[in-house]
């Protein structure tokens, strides 16, 4: 169990992609609101962009934050195995 005045690092490897990932997740749901069918009639083609455009936001935002946190809570370097749960510690 670490210690709380043991130091950690700065920690700000992820928060960059992080906010990326959730502006981008943001953005996309915006997006995908706006673009429905059944609110205003559109041509298809502009509706299947924003479909489109908002899908491919959504995924890249996913993409992003599954690899934040892939990271911050994926194998110890060091010994390759799993983190262990702050709230729980080790047997």
């Amino acid at each position: 169990m670490s210690k709380p005045y043991e130091y950690h690092g700065t920690g700000g490897s992820t928060a960059v992609p992080a906010a990326l990932g959730l502006c981008l997740l943001a953005v996309g749901g915006w997006l995908l609101t706006t673009a429905r069918p059944w609110q205003k009639p559109g041509h298809p083609l502009t509706l299947g962009f924003g479909w489109g455009a908002s899908g491919v936001l959504l995924m890249c935002g996913l993409v992003l934050m599954a690899r934040c946190v892939r990271t911050v809570h994926g194998a110890d370097p060091e010994t390759g195995r799993p983190g262990e749960d702050p709230v729980r510690p080790a047997e």
